[in-house]
């Protein structure tokens, strides 16, 4: 079978906020049952899923420690802008 890419409903799902170099920041919907703010960034085959408020991690999925704190840092750089774009897309306080 030949994957002719993300089908639509995957994208309303999973839709990018931003893309830096080789990761893509994304929010994951299906978070949002219980969940406070949070922004997943995937390389490659490797994911993370970090909390924004505090930044911290939730989740690795195969980052080495060098580049988790690189990634880190962006999602600290960049936290605002984050929780802003969470809010205006799923427009609920956390919880």
């Amino acid at each position: 079978m030949i994957d002719s890419g993300p089908d639509e409903s995957s994208i309303r799902v999973m839709p990018t906020v931003l893309r830096i170099g080789p990761y893509r920041f994304y929010f994951y919907s299906h978070d949002l049952v219980a969940e406070p703010p949070d922004i997943h960034v995937d390389r490659d085959d490797l994911s993370a899923k970090f909390w924004l408020v505090p930044v911290a991690l939730a989740r690795n999925l195969g980052f080495g420690a060098p580049e988790l704190r690189r990634v880190e840092r962006l999602v600290a750089g960049r936290q605002a802008d984050f929780i802003e774009r969470w809010y205006e897309d799923y427009g609920r306080t956390s919880g």
